[in-house]
């Protein structure tokens, strides 16, 4: 039989997903890895690049023997990564600086950008790249250019972290334009780089590497990274991309119009475009999809797994003490108590994530509103079920936003990640959105999308959007109620008023923000 390794970089940790042709997981191999903070450089997030490799290697020597399959059995392996992070190499192509997603070191940098540009530079990149500065390369280049100089004057190249694992595993560099679009330095409608943009925040423009499309053959597992990983020399290494676009792939979600919505640590909402754009309000994201001359909408909610995991361990000890004692998992038994509240939660309102507006873009402080003391009504049980419908809510208010500048009109959406594990927040999605939602089988779509280009790249596949197509298989699908239609829409509405007047305490000074990006420095 014939296996296929993905090679998958998370923010919190590396993975070595093995699967076969038909896309059926046969085994992984994961470790933790951090990001190690620099004194005195407030935000900083740098990517430990020897520790990391020896990492990866761990992590497929693990998937192999887990899977009691030996280097040679694997056909063909690539990346993935979160995107954002950046490594850069000397002349010699040797990596001698990286930094995660979450670094967000150069917030003066993005400021001084914007101020020397009156916000027109930043109007000029998002036209182009989809990007805005705050989450972009070129601020971040920038602090090295003023604070690590030695670095910035030896860096002869750069790429996204799935470029470094291929290019460790096969000795060549390029990136693909899902991942490196998350640069701001990348032409949406070109897939190519666009030099002048770093020509004017003051780069040097000659700092880029070749592009190649992912499911595009890189290289081969050189005879060293095959004695340090266990894979057999000579595999096909093919360009990944990044992990939610490859996500995307793993989920089927490859022709334009098709929506999902990824439920992790951050909600992602990512919409197909029928053709290349960018939002005029600067709301939503726009990247490259690893389908060719594909883009994707993408809007993002703050922190919406992380806050239900806070509510969780913070007040809710004895649920998970009875969880445990019933052999399920804690969040289920909080799904089956929210399951008896009304749809509404009697009127509580979460403050936690707003809906995305990238070009300015702060939350207000995490926050209750509307509680009452009648313990009937207001309870843990009441208050989960409001978390989960309002994750929803600013899911449909980012889709809202999509659908407006795109002209795209939803027919149905995909959920996958960890809150898709929930019946009811499946139903609740549907209902308020009032779209039907379909819940795939596979857990890892991200891995299983990576394989796919694995698999394209070396002639196991014939097409990767067919393939993701084929290989995608669904376990439940939901239906809109519409007894609840009119109800979550007056809800929608009402949010969105009291969440503006949450943000202005944020711009008093009376609260603090949950999150503010880079480079803001108030509010307003």
């Amino acid at each position: 039989m014939s296996y296929l390794l993905a090679l998958d970089a998370g923010t919190g940790s590396i993975r070595a997903v093995i699967f076969d042709l038909s896309g059926r997981q046969i085994a992984v191999g994961q470790a933790e890895w951090k990001h190690l903070s620099v004194e005195n450089v407030p935000g900083s997030m740098e990517f430990d690049l020897n520790t990391n490799w020896q990492l990866a290697c761990q992590c497929i020597r693990q998937a192999l023997k887990n899977a009691g399959l030996s280097g040679a059995d694997i056909q063909s392996v690539a990346c993935c990564s979160m995107r954002e992070g950046i490594v850069l190499y000397n002349a010699n192509g040797d990596a001698i600086w990286a930094c995660a997603n979450v670094d967000s070191r150069a917030s003066h940098e993005v400021a001084e950008l914007k101020e020397i540009h009156d916000w027109q530079f930043e109007a000029e990149v998002y036209s182009v790249s989809g990007q805005t500065l705050a989450l972009s390369a070129m601020p971040r280049l920038l602090w090295l250019a003023h604070h690590r100089p030695d670095i910035y004057r030896d860096t002869a190249t750069i790429t996204m972290i799935s470029d470094w694992l291929a290019s460790r595993l096969s000795g060549w560099l390029a990136v693909d334009p899902s991942n490196a679009g998350t640069t701001g330095m990348l032409d949406l409608f070109t897939r190519d780089w666009r030099p002048d943009l770093l020509d004017m925040a003051g780069l040097r423009p000659d700092l880029l590497s070749p592009v190649k499309e992912t499911g595009s053959l890189l290289g081969e597992v050189t005879h060293l990274a095959a004695q340090e990983c266990g894979l057999r020399e000579g595999t096909p290494v093919v360009m990944g991309g990044g992990d939610v676009q490859l996500g995307s792939l793993g989920l089927g979600v490859v022709r334009a119009g098709q929506t999902a919505v990824l439920g992790g640590t951050f909600w992602q909402q990512v919409v197909n475009l029928p053709q290349v754009r960018t939002d005029p309000e600067m709301n939503i994201r726009v990247n490259p999809h690893v389908i060719p001359g594909m883009v994707q909408a993408e809007s993002i909610s703050f922190f919406t797994g992380l806050t239900m995991r806070w509510f969780r361990d913070a007040f809710c000890a004895e649920e998970k003490l009875i969880a445990d004692r019933m052999g399920i998992d804690a969040y289920t038994l909080l799904e089956e108590m929210a399951g008896r509240v009304p749809a509404g939660s009697w009127g509580v309102m979460p403050i936690f994530s707003d809906a995305m507006h990238f070009k300015q873009w702060y939350h207000a402080a995490p926050s209750f509103i509307n509680l009452s003391i009648d313990p009937e009504k207001c309870n843990k049980a009441t208050l989960f079920r409001a978390l989960e419908e309002n994750a929803a809510i600013v899911s449909a208010c980012n889709l809202a936003q999509i659908s407006r500048f795109s002209g795209v009109q939803f027919a149905s959406l995909v959920f996958a990640g960890g809150g898709a594990k929930g019946a009811l927040w499946s139903q609740i999605l549907s209902d308020v959105t009032g779209l039907p939602v379909r819940v795939p089988e596979v857990k890892e779509a991200t891995a299983l999308g990576c394989a796919i280009a694995a698999g394209v790249g070396a002639g196991l596949y014939d097409d990767m959007a067919a393939t993701g197509e084929r290989l995608v298989r669904w376990s439940r699908e939901f239906t809109p109620n519409p007894e609840y239609r009119e109800l979550y829409d007056t809800m929608m509405l009402k949010w969105q008023k009291v969440y503006a007047e949450q943000l202005g305490l944020v711009d008093s000074g009376l609260t603090t923000s949950l999150w503010q990006a880079p480079g803001l420095t108030t509010g307003a």
